[in-house]
């Protein structure tokens, strides 16, 4: 079976007709899967729920799966109204991306999926989650190719399938905080921000004095300074049973890299690196088990 391709959800602050045209041009393109919904900032608030819903609605429609994802760090009693109204949707499943999105699904008894940011790091973990209705599971970026093998092959040994999602594109997202480090860079504090991480729209490059891209600053998440990038190893993830491929948004270029990632599946191997995308050097040293920003310069 071929592996399927998804859209992550967007980490970025975008202007909301910005976010309605990426997906508006997302309908068209060649991945199966569709996340949406603000992972990383209550503040930003231009697409509300009920947009995010209208939005599912629309891509449902052009026959996409659309998972709803919930907000990486809670932080108050209106990130968790939020919450609860993702949870209680009644029309799209929810990825779970902290514990008290896990909990909530859980105890109302709702298939679910977990995202990146979720530790699930043994079979121990997916058993338990497959009994309380894990859908699938996306392997959390700093684990390797040998770990998700290892776990792959205690749970055939157990007789369990736990369909699994790799983050195969993008920069990763690292560490989330309560603060903003978009807003303190430019001495604002965060309950009055002015939003200036949408003048940043794949991240604010943070460079060593060596002026090696280290990290990128993204309101109150850090993510990496380097790509992501395994479209080469998409053929080792087919024989590791793999069921869906990741592509995080960004601002420009996403059709070609898209394009790309579905030639690669099918067996044709493109060029590596798309035109048109925010400058940063490629890596892949999390899926060997090295630094994560090491590249393994494949040819």
């Amino acid at each position: 079976m071929t592996m399927k391709l998804s859209l992550g959800p967007i980490l970025w602050y975008w202007p909301r007709q910005d976010v309605l045209n990426f997906y508006a041009e997302a309908a068209e393109w060649p991945v199966e899967t569709i996340y949406l919904g603000e992972v990383v900032c209550s503040r930003r608030r231009d697409m509300k729920v009920a947009d995010w819903m209208d939005l599912a609605r629309d891509l449902r429609d052009c026959g996409k799966e659309v998972v709803l994802s919930s907000q990486t760090l809670i932080e108050s009693e209106a990130d968790l109204r939020t919450l609860r109204r993702i949870r209680d949707n009644g029309e799209f499943l929810v990825e779970a991306n902290d514990q008290s999105a896990l909990n909530m699904v859980i105890e109302a008894g709702l298939p679910f999926v977990t995202g990146p940011s979720m530790n699930v790091y043994n079979p121990a973990t997916l058993r338990v989650l497959l009994r309380r209705g894990l859908q699938r599971w996306c392997l959390p970026v700093e684990l390797s190719r040998d770990t998700l093998a290892d776990m792959q092959a205690t749970l055939y040994e157990q007789s369990l399938h736990a369909p699994v999602e790799v983050f195969a594109w993008g920069f990763l997202p690292l560490a989330w905080s309560s603060r903003c480090f978009t807003a303190r860079y430019y001495g604002k504090p965060k309950d009055r921000c002015e939003f200036v991480c949408q003048q940043h729209p794949d991240g604010l490059a943070l460079r060593s004095r060596e002026h090696q891209d280290v990290f990128r600053l993204n309101g109150t998440s850090t993510l990496s300074g380097a790509r992501y990038d395994l479209m080469r190893e998409l053929p080792d993830m087919q024989r590791l049973g793999v069921d869906t491929v990741r592509l995080s948004p960004e601002h420009e270029g996403m059709a070609e890299v898209v394009a790309r990632f579905d030639r690669a599946r099918q067996g044709d191997m493109p060029e590596r690196h798309p035109l048109h995308l925010a400058e940063a050097p490629p890596c892949d040293g999390y899926w060997y088990g090295r630094p994560g920003m090491d590249w393994s310069q494949t040819p």
